[in-house]
C-alpha cells in the first residue's frame, strides 16, 4: 500500500471523529472526494427526483469527473485535516 493510500485510509477513519458535524455542502464535498479517491469517476444512473439526497451525492461526485484518484485522495486528506482544526 502506498503512503498516499495509507494517509487516505487514516483520513477516512479520522472523518468519523471530527470535533463537530460539517455543514451539508462540506459533507457533500467529503463524500464526493471519498468516492472519487476510492472509485474514480461516477458510474451508474443518477437517482431520480424521489431520492434528493442520493441525487445530491451523485451530482457532487459527478462534478469531480476527470479528477485523478490520487488528486482526490490528496484533497480529501487536506479537507479532513482542515476540519480537525
Amino acid at each position: 500500500m502506498s503512503e498516499l493510500a495509507r494517509e487516505f485510509e487514516q483520513a477516512v477513519a479520522e472523518s468519523r471523529q471530527l470535533p463537530e458535524r460539517p455543514d451539508n455542502a462540506t459533507l457533500l464535498k467529503i463524500y464526493a472526494l471519498f468516492k472519487q479517491g476510492s472509485e474514480g469517476d461516477a458510474t451508474g444512473k443518477r437517482p431520480g427526483f424521489g431520492d434528493m439526497i442520493g441525487r445530491a451525492k451523485f451530482d457532487a461526485w459527478a462534478g469531480l469527473k476527470g479528477t485523478a484518484k490520487e488528486e482526490a485522495m490528496r484533497q480529501y486528506i487536506a479537507l479532513i485535516r482542515e476540519l480537525k482544526g
